[in-house]
């Protein structure tokens, strides 16, 4: 009859660790649209093609040795992969808990007894008994807390969570740090090519002042048309410093984003280039396709499994907890007889831990995990929100800076064929030296913002390729 309780006893200990208390969790359905409410006017197709090695169809080398040069020097991504390490080492520290532990001792100890202890005290006792003696102990003491109604799962469940958003986020500090290369090395560019327009027009103001000082000197015009040239040339000139700062700033900024100090590509990057041009494709795919692309998504959807999880921790406080204990040794006041036969000593047992009362504690932490996991839905409903507007908001300005920048090369013909032309009647006495100073600043205009708009184009495409997540897979090719 014994026997069957032990039996039962133990078959009931093994079914029990089947339940888990705390909401199971199940990735939430997404509803998502057919195709982008944008048009893709841009180059853009809904092809699933891969954007792994995206900044490779600029066919830029510098920008790929920037890229490479980042992926493995960065400070952030070197942060973001300690993290990784740092969750999966604490996933270990969490799973051990499901485990029995055990541990080994050994002592030795010279200790002396009172002769006044309770009950020897009134008790007429021989000369010869030893009260001062040698205890040597040795053995293993073991327990095994029983996961009857699943928390230790449950939190090993959130730990292992915690991992796959720990990896999600450093893929998301890649796709952060790829666009934010590329997006300093786009504006350095731009900022260089806007300082040769520049340069270019102080010449050709130079050029215009000498001249009307001249027609000045032989009493051709007057002391006006000197000062309005000379005004134009020193407003160019002011522009100058601010797109030499502009352009350090960007270098800087490499630098930086390469785990080097601001200074070290100042060389590197001294030689002019021209902006990259935007590849004639940039495959955006479904709407339905980009939630498996951004991190960021796919982070925070792990963060909820993470946070549901530790609602089924806090539940299991509610419930006792089964541990079996054990301890085998030998015990002996002799080195001679340590490990004999007699010095054995051993016990095992169960034990029940039950909080009975704590004061509302246990009901309230599971109120803040509910609150934490209601946070974690919201974040990532908004997470998935933001991700198809970054597409969206993208797609539309890249689509309309194309057709800005196209107006702009127009603007920039017409004028230069208006500075021509003012230049010609200026020449003949045809018309004033204001109309020559028009000209040419809005033929200065003209082509300083057809350079932001060409460098524009090409930003909006990098954040395109943000937004679709890309450069997150790199081993994806």
């Amino acid at each position: 009859m014994r026997r069957a309780r032990k039996f039962s006893l133990f078959v009931l200990l093994g079914l029990l660790p089947g339940c888990m208390v705390g909401p199971a969790y199940h990735p939430a359905a997404v509803k998502t649209a057919l195709q982008w409410s944008s048009p893709l006017a841009g180059g853009e197709t809904t092809n699933s093609g891969s954007v792994a090695f995206w900044w490779k169809n600029f066919n830029d080398p510098k920008l790929d040795s920037l890229m490479d040069r980042a992926v493995r020097s960065n400070l952030d991504l070197k942060i973001a992969a300690a993290r990784v390490r740092e969750a999966r080492a604490q996933y270990r520290v969490t799973a051990a808990d499901l485990w029995p532990t055990v541990e080994a001792s050994a002592s030795y100890q010279r200790q002396l007894q009172s002769m006044n202890q309770p009950l020897l005290g009134d008790i007429p006792l021989p000369g010869n008994i030893p009260f001062e003696n040698n205890v040597y102990q040795a053995g293993f003491d073991a327990s095994w807390e029983i996961d009857v109604f699943g928390g230790t799962r449950r939190a090993t469940e959130a730990a292992k969570a915690v991992v796959a958003a720990s990896v999600f986020g450093m893929r998301d500090t890649l796709v952060t740090l790829l666009s934010e290369v590329a997006r300093n090395y786009i504006e350095a560019r731009g900022y260089q090519r806007q300082l040769t327009i520049a340069h270019e027009n102080i010449r050709a103001q130079e050029d215009n002042l000498v001249i009307t000082q001249d027609r000045f000197k032989h009493g051709l015009t007057s002391d006006l048309d000197v000062q309005q040239a000379a005004t134009v040339l020193a407003t160019t000139r002011a522009e100058v410093p601010t797109l030499e700062n502009s352009l350090l700033a960007s270098i800087h900024g490499l630098g930086v984003l390469l785990g080097q100090p601001p200074g070290a590509l100042l060389e590197e990057l001294s030689i002019v280039a021209p902006i990259p041009a935007a590849p004639p494709e940039v495959p955006v795919g479904l709407p339905s396709e980009l939630l498996l692309r951004r991190p960021d998504v796919q982070q925070a959807e792990r963060q909820l499994a993470a946070a549901t999880a530790q609602i089924g921790v806090a539940t299991a406080d509610l419930y006792p907890r089964f541990s079996l204990t054990g301890a085998f040794g030998y015990e002996s006041v002799s080195a001679s007889d340590w490990f004999a036969g007699p010095s054995k000593m051993w016990s095992l047992g169960p034990t029940v831990q039950w909080k009975i009362f704590e004061g509302g504690r246990i009901r309230a932490n599971i109120k803040v995990q509910n609150a934490r996991q209601e946070q974690a839905l919201a974040n990532y409903e908004k997470t998935m929100l933001t991700s198809f507007e970054d597409v969206e908001n993208t797609l539309v300005g890249y689509a309309k800076e194309r057709v800005r920048r196209r107006s702009l090369e127009e603007a920039v013909k017409h004028s230069q064929e208006s500075l021509r032309l003012a230049n010609q009647l200026y020449a003949n006495g045809l018309t004033n030296f204001i109309n020559v100073l028009d000209a040419e600043r809005s033929l200065y205009q003209a082509q300083d913002q057809l350079v932001q708009s060409e460098r524009d184009v090409i930003l909006n495409v990098i954040k395109l390729y943000k937004a679709l997540g890309g450069g997150w897979n790199l081993s994806a090719g």
